[in-house]
């Protein structure tokens, strides 16, 4: 008789005895699967959200830094200008002047004011100005032009030395002619005694 080497395995779960040097298998114990195990991983140590973390510092708006920018540097001062006066000019009528002719009487003088002004310097840059005081320290003086009203005289172009006015008459001043036009000699004959005023013939009348 052979001895027989059982052997033990497992078919789709059932353990099942087979002895060696025979052809019979022998069920001898079933095994019945049981509920699988599974083994789910647990954290030695969760970490619980028990509180938010917050910033130590938030920024506010006035932590912020201040982009202001600094106001500009006004300075006001005290300035005294001159200003000069223009004069006037007035016209007087002088009979002793030909007429047509002038003559400066009074010479014309500008006058001075004086002007205080109040000036803003910004950053050292002039940026007003503004009159707070005004006074006259000079008066001008206008200036008086004499014209002329006299009639011109037109003279005998026949005589030289003085005038010998053109009339129907010229007679020598102080004479005994009775005008009645006159002339105050000497005068020169350069042409015609058309007035008989060189009554020697020596070429020069009224002589005295």
């Amino acid at each position: 008789m052979r001895s027989a080497i059982a052997v033990l395995f497992a078919v789709g779960g059932l353990l099942a005895l087979t002895a060696c040097g025979s052809n019979e298998v022998t069920p001898t114990t079933t095994v019945t699967p049981t509920t699988a195990v599974t083994a789910t991983p647990t954290p030695s140590h969760a970490v619980t959200p028990s509180r938010a973390v917050s910033p130590s510092h938030a920024v506010t708006p006035s932590d912020a830094v201040s982009t202001t920018k600094a106001k500009p540097a006004a300075e006001k001062r005290t300035v005294t200008k001159n200003r000069a006066i223009p004069f006037g000019t007035s016209r007087v009528s002088d009979p002793s002047l030909t007429q047509g002719t002038t003559r400066v009487r009074t010479r014309g003088i500008e006058g001075v004011k004086t002007i205080t002004y109040e000036v803003t310097f910004t950053n050292g840059i002039q940026t007003a100005e503004r009159p707070i005081r005004e006074v006259v320290t000079r008066q001008p003086v206008n200036q008086v032009i004499a014209v002329g009203t006299k009639q011109a005289q037109q003279c005998d172009p026949n005589y030289a030395g003085a005038c010998v006015p053109i009339a129907s008459d010229v007679d020598c001043a102080g004479g005994s002619g009775n005008g009645p036009a006159y002339v105050q000699g000497p005068v020169r004959v350069v042409g015609t005694d058309i007035y008989g005023l060189d009554r020697d013939g020596d070429g020069i009348g009224c002589e005295s």
